[in-house]
């Protein structure tokens, strides 16, 4: 059988191995984590070349709406934050810090993957994940300038427009490519591409893991402490937004949902001073297995829609 449509039959399971391989084989990860951008640019090829470049384009009408929700997730969730933790004095903290910055990002490019892998259109949580990219320069500006110890804005928004100037250019290629070369698509070979979306995310999350199995083997007990605190913020945004988005359908809800939960925080391990995202690796880390679990842990929650 064709390895990529056996990947697609069983995405969830693809994703849960994955992790699995970071944790086991971490020297195998960290081969590859110098290749992260580019896995980035690949699943973001890969989820638009899957789409019908009508239905992406001509849904780009609701922005005005889509960007209010996108200024509730990047800029509403993590001033509430700020705001829970000025009134019990825990600024600065690493778990404020980190859910901070958790809550700043944009959603992950992987997150119409994961709708893909939930039978659900790709096209709201893709079009979600690009506007929130769009906007991240200016709703990142306030939580910085009220989180001092983050360090300046200015390479912050310079990694925000860089991702954001890769996110258009390989939106268009794909684009172009679906447009001109494949502009009728077979069943298999949108299969393909699925399951071609799975063995590239996880590998991806294979090349995210080292820092946790280096801590682990050490403290293991501090693991286990921002694992927990990544299962409840990333799993506990979902199930909310996935209950706000409702009313508006499976597909709408399942993607804000997703989106929600599964944010790039990992942008700001190139933006941020070192010493800042230093005691936050850990967390990053963890913040993974929840993300790349979502097909498994969320699915049945999804489903009653």
């Amino acid at each position: 059988m064709n390895p990529l449509l056996l990947a697609a039959r069983h995405g969830p399971l693809v994703l849960a191995g994955g992790l699995v391989a970071g944790l086991l084989f971490p020297r195998t990860g960290s081969h590859l984590t110098p290749h992260i951008p580019v896995l980035v640019v690949l699943l973001l090829f890969l989820s638009v070349l899957r789409m019908d470049p009508k239905a992406l384009l001509g849904s780009f009408r609701d922005v005005p709406r889509m960007a209010g929700v996108v200024l509730m997730l990047q800029l509403a969730l993590p001033l509430s934050v700020l705001g829970v933790a000025a009134l019990g004095g825990w600024q600065g903290t690493p778990v404020v810090q980190a859910l901070t910055l958790m809550t700043a990002a944009a959603p992950i490019v992987g997150s119409s993957n994961i709708c893909l892998m939930m039978g659900v259109a790709p096209g709201h949580a893709l079009r979600l994940m690009v506007i929130g990219t769009a906007l991240l320069p200016l709703t990142v500006l306030p939580v910085l300038w009220l989180s001092p110890h983050f360090g300046g804005a200015a390479t912050v928004i310079s990694a925000a427009l860089r991702l954001l100037v890769t996110v258009g250019l390989t939106t268009c290629v794909a684009l172009l490519v679906r447009r001109y070369l494949v502009p009728a698509p077979s069943t298999m070979l949108v299969q393909s591409l699925d399951g071609a979306s799975a063995i590239a995310l996880a590998v991806f999350v294979l090349a995210l893991m080292p820092s946790v199995s280096r801590v682990a083997a050490d403290a293991p007990g501090l693991v286990g402490l921002w694992l927990m605190i990544a299962m409840v913020a990333n799993l506990g945004l979902q199930w909310l937004g996935f209950r706000i988005g409702n009313r508006a359908g499976r597909d709408r809800a399942v993607s804000l949902g997703v989106s929600a939960g599964n944010r790039n925080i990992a942008l700001f391990l190139v933006s941020l001073p070192a010493e800042v995202t230093a005691p936050l690796l850990v967390f990053i880390g963890c913040y993974q297995i929840p993300m790349f679990l979502t097909p498994l842990l969320m699915r049945r929650v999804y489903r009653s829609a």
